[in-house]
């Protein structure tokens, strides 16, 4: 067993993988030179995984920041994600024990075919997932035809319910434990600390780059200070971390599968609310928080901790998006809505951030996020 790879460092300083990472924004670049040859390495590695199949393999060219592949297993048609950065992060480890458990609760999930952490065979980590069959809702959302009000009371039901899911710890889980004790616990003993992990880093870079002023960054930490209050929690619920309809399949008015967990963490009731009003507006979030009422009641200070949240989840965007340059890009990138561009993407995320700590300095109704 290659114990390097399995005792790899854990998360432990890591807030958002994707802007916190050594390789800040590895895999977020378009180009995919290279997936041909990480799949002529993986190929060998399936072969002997799925004995005796007939295997083919190609490019999937997902614009996340893993790269993904179509994999047929005879007529099965399958989902491969590889993990190909220099930290050698095992995450996949964590995420497949979380869908395991998010299949026993009945949340729609692509179940795990195979998953190799140890980079014996490959020098990355890979995970086969089930192939859904359907698009994800940013298509239909892009098109126009989504139900909006069907799928977001659909979508706020099932935060409800996978939250009932309460593991030990708070932020991202211990990917060491998860491959040697198949167990899930959160790297922080408080969730204070967790949230506040990277934060001056983060708009020190965002003020560097001339995306915030001083003055707004000092009003965000002060806003945050006065607030932190709701981050002392006496025990965290499992929180997604990606909310986000391009991580949602289904068909325009209905959810069929939640994908992409491998940035899933320990944290507050109100987090996946909130990333999806880091993209939607009033009407919609309401949708959502009707459907989660529908299954358990809100959290106390729910709107505080809703505006909270979207303040502190809109500042890890914002590196994210100045850092990996998605301002220069078109409406074919999947975070641009049509006939959008760039540069309205940036006064949008701008715009976001006063929206948020607007609403947490003045107690606001959802009524202000348009």
């Amino acid at each position: 067993m290659n114990t390097t790879a399995v005792n790899s460092q854990d998360r432990t300083a890591i807030y958002y993988w994707k802007c916190d990472r050594s390789a800040a924004f590895h895999g977020t670049e378009e180009s995919r030179e290279y997936d041909y040859c990480i799949a002529e390495q993986l190929l060998p590695a399936l072969e002997r995984q799925f004995p005796g199949r007939d295997l083919s393999i190609c490019p999937a060219n997902g614009q996340g920041n893993h790269r993904t592949f179509k994999l047929k297993i005879d007529s099965q048609e399958a989902f491969v994600r590889t993990e190909d950065g220099p930290e050698a992060d095992n995450y996949f480890d964590v995420e497949t024990l979380v869908i395991a458990e998010m299949e026993r609760r009945g949340i729609p999930v692509p179940r795990v075919l195979a998953c190799d952490c140890e980079r014996i065979e490959t020098p990355f980590a890979w995970q086969v997932l089930e192939y859904i069959p359907y698009p994800d809702l940013n298509f239909h959302a892009k098109r126009g035809e989504l139900n909006w009000s069907a799928v977001g009371r659909s979508i706020g039901g099932y935060i409800a319910r996978w939250q009932g899911f309460k593991p030990n710890g708070f932020g991202p889980f211990s990917a060491f434990k998860a491959h040697r004790d198949k167990e899930l616990q959160g790297l922080h003993a408080n969730y204070r600390v967790y949230f506040m992990l990277n934060l001056d880093r983060h708009l020190k870079f965002l003020h560097e780059r001339d995306f915030l002023s001083a003055s707004l960054a000092a009003d965000i930490r002060a806003a945050i200070k006065r607030n932190s209050g709701l981050l002392d929690l006496s025990e965290g619920c499992l929180v997604h971390k990606d909310m986000a309809l391009w991580n949602i399949l289904g068909a325009p008015d209905n959810v069929v599968a939640f994908i992409d967990w491998d940035d899933v963490i320990c944290g507050d009731a109100m987090d996946d609310v909130a990333l999806l009003g880091c993209f939607h507006k009033a009407k919609i979030i309401r949708h959502v928080l009707q459907g989660y009422a529908a299954v358990k009641p809100l959290p106390n200070n729910y709107r505080q901790r809703f505006w909270l949240h979207l303040l502190r989840n809109m500042i890890f965007k914002a590196v994210i998006r100045v850092g990996a340059g998605y301002f220069q890009r078109n409406d074919r990138f999947y975070l641009i809505d049509s006939g959008s561009n760039g540069m309205e993407f940036e006064s949008f995320t701008r715009n976001r951030i006063e929206i948020a700590l607007r609403g947490l300095n003045q107690g606001c109704d959802l009524s202000i996020l348009s």
